[in-house]
């Protein structure tokens, strides 16, 4: 099987949820070129037997256990490190992520990009339901990185992305929370990758407790401010690390 995708979906109690997710996934993928990695992440419920029957039943889904701490982040690593794809891309067991984007996703890798990202923020794109402090902090952190930076995406705190695997596997990742897809969407951008959007809609959560909290945004300001010092046309007086275009 030439496998030129592979599906990362972390997966923490989400019973309620991830049998629908890996369903609507499947609706757009080539069985004979992608395959659907479930990293379950310490759960509790019944989302590990769920997925366990999934798995029998579907042979391109596979079942993951995190045997890292438990987390959003060492469930992704988990998931990446065990990926057969080109390309990886993480979606959300919740239901939020549109999986009609996965197509245009696909596409964009083929004309050469390193990184696409699914933005809420472009033409096209959208945002419904969801905390309403969070969807104007996203977008205020996604719009004007752009803007000052000049970062080939307009939602950089989304971790709907898809990677070019061997590039995201060569960059340490550090940050242990959601921040882990902006971080990795930065440190692209640093090594001078190739990056596009493509519209996506994001969908507030169906089932089951929200788990935005807003001391969690920090170290996306942190990240923020960090990659506007280093890559703002204002400040390009600063020494830079990570510089250079790597793919033009």
């Amino acid at each position: 099987m030439n496998i030129k995708l592979s599906v990362v979906i972390p997966a923490r109690n989400e019973e309620d949820n991830i049998e629908e997710t890996v369903n609507g996934l499947i609706l757009f993928l080539n069985p004979h070129e992608a395959e659907v990695i479930v990293v379950n992440d310490h759960s509790t419920d019944g989302t590990r037997k769920i997925v366990k029957n999934l798995a029998e039943k579907c042979g391109f889904v596979k079942l993951v256990d995190n045997l890292k701490s438990p987390g959003f982040a060492n469930a992704l690593k988990t998931g990446f490190e065990n990926a057969s794809g080109v390309f990886v891309v993480p979606v959300m067991a919740d239901r939020c992520d549109d999986p009609s984007t996965v197509p245009g996703m696909l596409e964009k890798a083929s004309e050469g990009y390193d990184l696409i990202c699914g933005s809420r923020y472009v033409r096209g794109g959208g945002r419904i339901g969801g905390p309403l402090v969070q969807g104007i902090f996203s977008r205020l952190v996604g719009v004007t990185l752009h803007l000052f930076t000049g970062i080939g995406t307009k939602d950089a705190s989304k971790a709907f992305k898809m990677y070019r695997k061997e590039i995201l596997l060569s960059l340490p990742l550090e940050e242990k929370g959601f921040a882990v897809s902006m971080e990795a969407c930065v440190k692209f951008f640093m090594h001078g990758c190739r990056i596009a959007d493509v519209p996506t809609v994001w969908y507030g959560r169906k089932k089951g407790k929200s788990k935005f909290r807003l001391s969690k945004t920090l170290p996306y300001i942190r990240l923020y401010l960090l990659t506007i010092v280093k890559k703002s046309p204002l400040t390009s007086i600063l020494p830079l690390e990570g510089g250079g275009n790597r793919r033009g």
